[in-house]
């Protein structure tokens, strides 16, 4: 599961990218074993709020029936990926991520075994497995990297017992069938986010902010350079350094946080509301071990949160609607800003252990943000793992559509493999490098070095 945290507004997402890679049908190379989806979930977070600490954030309009506005991240100096202090929201964050992939594979598994095709493994995670169980001859297990989960075939198992020729092999079903099992996943992820917002809008509601001029600042860290030198949470700053900060959420807390992150060491003057009265504040950032500015806060827009519920089923399923088309096209704006902007981009992929620190830093803000951060990771999956990309769903579908243009004539195995198996060790080893940078990214780690 990889994740874009950008500091910078989408014109147009990985995780993300969110990079998510559902590495799907994997011919391993090492073993002829045949693994459907490999679901590596990308994801991109152009359209993810995270204020500040990564708290997370839904700028709306007024009207919850327009499309929604973007989810935007605010990397903030030296809080990039949240403290991760509760580990009930952390475990609320890793839950979220773990049903997200069981559904996605759970796509695969329930497409093929409802045909007849034989199935021979269900796991979640990749590499050595840590626990496992066996039923109706099909083996169920958690693995030590979780970067995503994989369904299995007997296709070429050479210590399978099933004749190569038995047409409920998944190589042997028509191209129709197969095409139905790979498809799944991404279908799977889709009825999931819609049933989660339609869950939310029947709950909760939906959330609806108006902006007003300035950053808000929901927390202060102990000891740190807000701390010391007078900010206070609740405190809304109107004005760095002269600038006005307007109300529109991305481009205040952006620019609030680029003067901060370039001014180690040297005063930011700071006109910030408390209550009634405007107090003048200076403010010395400190500096982080990347050289950058940090006063240790949380960030986010000065907007005033409401909530919207729907008068009938009907109004709810047309409030659904309308809010997941609108998450939709911010997470395909923002996959677009990801690969077409990858240069500039590249740095702030980054991999699970970057989205449960957000997930968690959602759920310990306000437990509500769950609903759409779930919504938008298994969005977000679905629309990567359609791309015509080795190691995607969409790569294996590309190569059905080769393979139905040919006639039905099968593409070369070794070729397949070839492949395949090229993007699928691309995908693990950069969601391995992530897991170790994203790891060193964390606050606490940081810390540790200073």
């Amino acid at each position: 599961m990889i994740i874009n945290l950008s500091a910078t507004p989408p014109t147009s997402s990985s995780t993300s990218v969110i990079s998510s890679s559902s590495l799907i049908k994997l011919l391993n190379s090492r073993s002829p074993k045949t693994h459907l989806s490999k679901s590596s979930l990308s994801f991109s977070t152009s359209f993810l709020s995270t204020n500040n600490n990564n708290q997370f954030f839904h700028q709306k309009r007024k009207n919850p029936h327009r499309k929604s506005d973007s989810f935007q991240s605010y990397a903030i100096p030296g809080l990039e990926f949240g403290a991760l202090e509760s580990a009930k929201s952390v475990l609320e964050a890793s839950g979220v991520l773990a049903a997200i992939i069981i559904v996605h594979e759970s796509g695969h598994f329930l497409a093929a075994t409802l045909q007849g095709i034989h199935v021979s493994k269900f796991a979640v995670g990749f590499g050595p497995v840590l626990a496992k169980f066996n039923a109706a001859n099909v083996e169920y297990s958690i693995r030590a990297f979780p970067l995503g989960g994989f369904v299995g075939f007997p296709d070429n198992d050479p210590n399978s017992d099933i004749p190569v020729d038995d047409k409920n092999l998944l190589k042997n079903r028509p191209i129709f069938d197969r095409v139905v099992v790979i498809s799944a996943g991404v279908i799977a992820n889709i009825i999931f986010a819609y049933t989660i917002i339609f869950v939310q809008v029947l709950s909760v509601g939906l959330p609806v902010q108006e902006a007003f001029p300035g950053v808000l600042v929901p927390d202060v860290r102990p000891l740190s350079a807000a701390a010391r030198d007078g900010l206070l949470a609740g405190d809304v700053i109107r004005t760095v350094n002269g600038f006005e900060l307007p109300k529109t959420g991305s481009t205040s807390v952006s620019r609030l946080v680029e003067v901060i992150k370039n001014n180690p060491g040297k005063n930011v003057s700071l006109r910030v509301a408390r209550g009634d009265k405007d107090v003048e504040i200076g403010i010395t950032p400190d500096e982080s071990v990347d050289g950058t500015g940090r006063i240790g806060v949380q960030l986010s827009p000065n907007v005033k949160i409401s909530k919207v519920k729907p008068k009938n089923i009907a109004e709810a399923f047309n409030f659904s609607s309308h809010e997941f088309m609108g998450l939709s096209a911010n997470v395909v704006d923002g996959l677009k800003q990801t690969f077409f902007n990858f240069s500039q981009t590249a740095s702030k992929v980054s991999g699970p252990i970057a989205i449960i620190a957000v997930g968690a830093e959602v759920a310990r803000s306000n437990s509500d943000g769950l609903f759409q951060f779930a919504a938008i990771l298994n969005i977000n999956l679905a629309v990567l793992n359609i791309l015509p990309l080795p190691a995607l769903d969409g790569g294996s579908l590309a190569l059905l559509l080769i393979e139905a243009a040919r006639g039905g004539k099968k593409i070369p195995q070794e070729v397949e493999q070839g492949i395949q198996g090229s993007g699928i060790m691309l995908v693990l080893l950069l969601g391995l490098v992530l897991i170790v940078r994203d790891t060193l990214n964390l606050d606490f780690i940081k810390e540790l070095f200073l």
